[in-house]
């Protein structure tokens, strides 16, 4: 727990206050109206002629003595924001130091570095070497020639030993990804440093100030001095001697590198890595070699963008194309469902994944390498659950969602899109756990010391860690493009929910004209076929005996198919007027209903040896007078179509589950072929000749309407000359449990 609280206490480091600087040059800050002098480094007097403490107070014009004060001052008085050098300054007497100022507040400070004897003071002799270097990177014809070429220019500008291009992931950990150097200082390249060697709080002043010098980790720091005793501390925050911690410098000395300079590589506002360079030795460069160096940094951070973006609108063209393709599939196709899991390859390649699913509208396809299906509705049901309506990344899923515990294998990675913005639907990619083995520059964890505080890492040899249940991640163009999947899909879900509802209102319509314009007809054509039979057997009453054997039978024809069209009609106007009947909903007993329909049909029943089973039936809610028409229906055909066996057995029961009772009638009769099953319930459709069974074919379309109007189905099971099982449920929310 102490390790802990040091560390944290490491990262809230005012690293940009530290009230001292390095050595190797004096720090000045005066008012930025009148140049008064508020704060100087202790050793400052070497340039002041005079002690800090006796100048505080007076104008700079009257403390530094030297060739180009007016120029001096001049720049002081216009000091930007960020580190600019002025004129080389020559103390009358004294060393030649670089003139560095910048804003700080209201405060302009004055920095006066001295001069190295090796290297370029100025910007202009730099330049020849800048601009073939310049040029070399911006002819790198990929992402690592890039890198390569940054680290030797680098190195060639700064003379250092080693220089290493550093790139930071998601977490903060830093991997070496090119290296320039002369032999004298270890290779680092490929080694992987944890976010904890850099705090948060020096990542943000990395991408704040871009360049840092540290001349000689032995250094002693300078403190700074102020006028008033009381006086908050100076930030230092974009000083070019600010001092470091003291842990960064004991860091610095068991990594075996004496000196180091950090450029920092920005995308964008973020901070995307660091050129680190190290020597074996003390080393100072020229504030102009660092200005160099820094305009490599930014020649190297748009380079980079403008590679990552070619590859990106690379891959977005591909992507689009793959998505045109597999959009194409899903218009064409009936459901669109269909059509997306048609094209298998396209719809993994879409994001290079491995596995896919698709769940929607209580459906799910299962395409390449995934978990099972069980556990792909869990992961859906968790994504539900957490309320995902869009995109969910994962590159290690099995330790962020339990539903995927110990799925590695298919599903450590996960990419998911909502693809309904009313329902819990997804499009699920997987991809499946890559072994890992990070090379560490030493054992990642920070030790403590002998009394629990923090310590720096003394050893950085190769220290090896194996990483499962991860994937690749997810990249930043696939993420983009599954998005863009997602607003395709949604679009074309939502354009098929209002076509839909659009031919529902429709069909609607066209079943009240239909529905009107039947009970109108068949209610008409009732009277002029009863007519048809009356007037034709008061003429074969009447006339009979006039007539001859033909003429008889063509007679008896008319009546029988005036009659039978007659008995048509009234099926056809009862069925019309179930359909638009109001439901009169009370408390029926089933069992009791059948009893009474059984007693009604005994007539039907007179000389056979017919086997009843009537199990325990619960009560339901509905209309007793339709459900009576549904129980005396079925019980009649399962009479009817019983009656050529010499053993005939009618079964009635009920199985019930969650949301529904299922009632059933089973018989042994006649059956039928089950590949004429969807005929059964159509108005007017027969599966057996008039002559073998009497009946118009309109009573199971009688029983589907009504059950299809209690908000239940209807379905039947069948084998010929085996029997048929004839089903119909109703809701629980309309049944009441028998007493």
């Amino acid at each position: 727990m102490a390790g802990t609280l040091d560390l944290d206490a490491c990262a809230r480091e005012p690293i940009h206050l530290p009230g001292s600087i390095q050595p190797h040059g004096h720090l000045l800050a005066v008012e930025a109206d009148s140049l008064r002098l508020v704060c100087a480094s202790a050793e400052a007097g070497a340039v002041l002629n005079r002690p800090p403490a006796e100048a505080f107070g007076l104008p700079l014009d009257r403390l530094i003595d030297c060739v180009s004060t007016a120029s001096l001052i001049r720049g002081l008085r216009n000091a930007p924001a960020e580190p600019v050098q002025l004129e080389l300054v020559s103390l009358r007497g004294g060393a030649d130091h670089q003139a560095i100022v910048h804003r700080s507040g209201a405060l302009a400070i004055l920095e006066l570095e001295e001069l190295p004897d090796t290297g370029a003071g100025t910007l202009e002799a730099l330049y020849p070497q800048m601009r073939e270097g310049i040029r070399r990177m911006q002819a790198a014809h990929d992402f690592d020639a890039l890198l390569a070429s940054t680290a030797a220019e680098v190195r060639s500008l700064t003379g250092f030993d080693r220089v290493l291009v550093y790139r930071f992931d998601e977490q903060w950990n830093g991997t070496v990804i090119a290296e320039d150097g002369n032999g004298r200082l270890p290779s680092y390249r490929g080694l992987r440093f944890p976010a904890s060697d850099i705090p948060q709080q020096a990542r943000r002043l990395y991408a704040l100030n871009r360049l840092r010098l540290i001349a000689d980790a032995r250094y002693q720091p300078v403190p700074l001095l102020s006028a008033k005793r009381d006086a908050p501390p100076l930030d230092l925050s974009f000083s070019v001697l600010r001092s470091v911690s003291p842990v960064h410098l004991e860091y610095m000395r068991n990594m075996g590198t004496p000196a180091s300079m950090s450029i920092s590589v920005m995308d964008g506002d973020r901070l995307w890595g660091l050129i680190s360079c190290h020597h074996a030795e003390p080393r100072q460069v020229s504030f102009a070699v660092r200005t160099a160096c820094d305009l490599l940094g930014q020649v190297l951070s748009s380079q980079m963008i403008a590679l990552e973006r070619a590859l990106d609108a690379d891959h977005r063209i591909r992507s689009k194309s793959t998505q045109a393709r597999l959009l194409a599939h899903m218009a064409a196709a009936e459901s669109f469902i269909d059509g997306l899991s048609e094209d298998r390859e396209d719809l993994l390649g879409l994001v290079n994944a491995d596995g896919a699913a698709i769940l929607f509208d209580g459906d799910c396809r299962l395409i390449g390498r995934t978990p099972p299906q069980e556990v792909v509705e869990a992961i859906a049901a968790e994504l539900a659950g957490q309320g995902i309506k869009d995109l969910f990344v994962s590159h290690q899923l099995p330790a962020e969602m339990p539903a995927a515990a110990g799925m590695e294998r298919t599903s450590s990675g996960l990419l998911a899109i909502s693809i309904s913005q009313l329902h819990p639907s997804y499009l699920l990619w997987f991809r499946p756990e890559i072994v890992q083995s990070i090379d560490w520059a030493g054992e990642p964890k920070k030790p403590l010391d002998s009394n629990g505080g923090l310590s720096p890492r003394s050893s950085f040899e190769a220290w090896k860690e194996t990483v499962r249940g991860q994937s690749l991640p997810w990249r930043h163009g696939e993420i983009e493009a599954a998005g863009d999947f997602r607003n395709a899909i949604v679009s074309i879900v939502l354009r098929k929910a209002e076509e839909m509802a659009a031919l529902n209102e429709e069909l609607r319509r066209s079943n009240g004209e239909l529905a009107a314009f039947s009970y109108s007809v068949s209610h008409d054509l009732r009277a002029p076929f009863r007519h048809v039979t009356s007037y034709a057997e008061l003429l074969r009453s009447r006339a009979g005996d006039k007539l001859s054997e033909r003429e008889r039978h063509y007679l008896d024809s008319i009546i029988e198919a005036a009659s039978s069209a007659g008995r048509l009609v009234d099926g056809l106007l009862h069925f019309s007027q179930l359909g638009r009947a109001t439901l009169a909903r009370v408390e029926v007993d089933v069992g009791q209903l059948v009893d009474e329909v059984r007693h009604l049909l005994e007539p039907d029943l007179q000389g056979r040896n017919l086997r009843w089973t009537v199990h325990p039936l619960p009560g339901v809610t509905g209309d007793p007078t339709m459900l009576r028409l549904v129980v005396q229906n079925l019980l009649a055909n399962a009479i009817k179509y019983t009656r050529d066996r010499t053993d005939p057995e009618i079964e009635v029961g009920c199985r019930s589950n969650a949301d529904a009772h299922e009632f059933f009638v089973r018989d042994n009769g006649r059956g039928f072929d089950m590949a004429y099953a969807g005929k059964l319930f159509g108005v007017f459709q027969r599966l057996h000749r008039e002559e073998e069974f009497e009946g118009i074919g309109i009573g199971l379309a009688n029983v589907r309407r009504i059950v299809e109007r209690h908000g239940g189905r209807v379905w039947a099971e069948g084998r010929l000359d085996h029997g048929a099982t004839f089903h119909f449920s109703l809701p629980r929310s309309v049944a009441v449990e028998s007493r």
